[in-house]
């Protein structure tokens, strides 16, 4: 489950402006703020039913939006080249330039 959360989490970083504000606020209640349906529900006066669908179908959403655009895999290939390029510039820290251009490139994200 937590893996779930923290992929949706990811993905709704990257896709919330596609998003509608309605849809928007379920998803950040619910994965952000640990809100539970029942709780969503009663601050939308809606049924728990209508906000656990919402969810569903936003969700899906974020998972088509992340296949065809490929945020999050790239964001993560990315991250796993910039450890690499870190550990080897532990290995030899001669070259000050590319620690710099290495620090930027991850202040990227």
């Amino acid at each position: 489950m937590l893996e779930k959360t923290t992929r949706m989490n990811y993905l709704y970083d990257f896709y919330q402006a596609l998003l509608t504000p309605k849809q928007r606020s379920y998803m950040s209640l619910y994965y952000l703020d640990d809100y539970s349906l029942g709780e969503i529900a009663e601050e939308y006066d809606v049924s728990r039913q209508a906000v656990y669908d919402n969810i569903k179908r936003t969700e899906a959403m974020l998972e088509e939006y992340e296949e065809k655009l490929l945020l999050l895999q790239k964001f993560q290939e990315r991250s796993k080249i910039i450890a690499r390029m870190k550990e080897l510039l532990n290995e030899d820290s001669s070259n000050q330039a590319l620690d710099d251009m290495l620090s930027e490139l991850g202040n990227l994200d």
